[in-house]
């Protein structure tokens, strides 16, 4: 079945996420489960969760390069040198309605967990998984079964837990003295720019679109004005909250702004963001993880309720996220003293679509 001819749906679009007055509110309920150091077998919590053990080259992170989710764990996985102890697998941009699918690997088969579908490692531990096939998702190896698709909390613990494994001079993304300022930050984020767009785009009412609209732009023209006198969110450095909202930036003009309506203005038309998006896009683990192919692709086929034709546009023109940003002039550095940057990419995880400017 070539792509335009499946059945598609998106799991953050099913009309059982929108609320009576049409408002759309995305399922949180994730497998809590997490991957930990200092233990060495799975460990059963007293709220029924389990915690498993951080061991070299025994899970595998599933990722979709058009997925803003699974994106935050790519980056925080590159930029905490952690490619040589947990693999990653990467669905393709589109899905059907039961699950992402591995159909850019030779003959649609994931080369370590083969499998066809996400959905295999879902039902291999939870035969009655009712909720969505979601990424990121952690599998075990051994196993082919899901260890959790938490996503919040995945990225913390590939920065906390993985200490004894990650490179040498890898960056602290969430540094315990800035905590108390980031937490209510990133949830801010997460509940006004990277669940706003989907508010926007998935309203079921004029009312609702419109609401969501005034509080998505209420929230960048917030950050905007953070952003100008900073140039990062939290700190001197580049943090989990700058990741957060770097997921969401990336994808807006090319995706968000027709797509999903929200078009009051581009991000390049809000100085202080365009800059921060700029600054980012340049700094190793970013914008090397960018297939915007993958993401329009995604977004314009798998959403057919709000692009029925699956039509994938050609622009926008991207050139600018590679202009000089200036962004130096505000003080701070992308990491602090004594980290290191990334090795290169391995040939396995290079784009496959990559702009221009990154041939």
């Amino acid at each position: 079945m070539n792509q335009s001819s499946k059945q598609t749906t998106d799991w953050a679009g099913d009309a059982r996420n929108a609320s009576p007055d049409g408002e759309f509110v995305r399922d949180t309920n994730y497998i809590g489960d997490r991957i930990v150091a200092d233990i060495d077998k799975p460990t059963q919590q007293p709220d029924g969760t389990w915690h498993w053990s951080a061991t070299p080259n025994a899970y595998r992170l599933v990722a979709a390069r058009a997925c803003p989710w699974a994106h935050r764990a790519v980056i925080v996985r590159r930029l905490k040198g952690l490619e040589g102890v947990i693999s990653l697998g990467l669905a393709g941009p589109t899905h059907d309605v039961r699950s992402w699918t591995f159909d850019l690997d030779p003959g649609g088969i994931d080369p370590v967990l083969k499998i066809p579908r996400l959905q295999d490692a879902y039902f291999a531990r939870f035969p009655d998984y009712p909720r969505g096939i979601t990424v990121p998702a952690l599998v075990e190896e051994a196993t082919g079964k899901v260890v959790t698709n938490d996503y919040p909390t995945i990225v913390k613990d590939f920065n906390d837990q993985w200490k004894a494994y990650e490179r040498p001079g890898a960056p602290d993304l969430y540094p315990a003295e800035l905590r108390e300022e980031m937490d209510p930050l990133i949830k801010y984020i997460f509940t006004e720019v990277n669940n706003g767009v989907y508010r926007c785009g998935f309203a079921g009412t004029q009312e609702a679109y419109e609401a969501a609209y005034h509080r998505l732009f209420n929230a960048l023209d917030t950050l905007e004005e953070r952003l100008a006198t900073r140039r990062y969110l939290v700190g001197e450095h580049i943090t989990l909250a700058d990741i957060y909202l770097f997921t969401t930036l990336v994808r807006f003009d090319a995706v968000y702004h027709g797509h999903f309506k929200c078009n009051r203005n581009r991000i390049q038309d809000m100085p202080a963001l365009w800059g921060y998006l700029r600054d980012l896009f340049q700094t190793p683990g970013f914008g090397e993880t960018c297939d915007f192919t993958e993401i329009k692709q995604h977004y314009y086929k798998v959403h057919t309720d709000i692009n029925p034709t699956q039509i994938v546009p050609l622009g926008p023109d991207l050139s600018g996220l590679f202009t000089e940003h200036g962004r130096e002039r505000l003080g701070g550095s992308p990491f602090a003293d004594g980290v290191t940057l990334p090795e290169p990419l391995p040939a396995s995880e290079r784009l496959k679509n990559p702009l221009p400017q990154q041939q």
